[in-house]
């Protein structure tokens, strides 16, 4: 989408040396992505204490990592 908007060139400048974006339109594009997320977040936080969830979550570990299936991680650690 095209479009013609007035932007600070002070604060569009910072946002770039911040960022380290090549272009304006990078810059601009990552404000809008992260704009949107920190929003969805704030939505999110407004639910805190608000739902009831009802589930056991030691059944839903170990439906999901059983016990038998899990492998003893590796490491290159050398007891002296």
């Amino acid at each position: 989408m095209r479009a013609n908007v007035v932007i600070d060139d002070a604060l569009l400048a910072e946002a770039m040396r911040y960022t380290g974006l090549p272009t304006k339109k990078a810059v601009i594009e990552e404000a809008l992505r992260t704009l949107v997320r920190l929003k969805a977040q704030a939505q999110i936080r407004k639910l805190r204490g608000r739902l009831h969830w009802e589930g056991d979550l030691a059944a839903l570990r170990q439906r999901r990592f059983p016990v038998e299936e899990t492998v003893p991680m590796k490491t290159n650690h050398v007891d002296r």
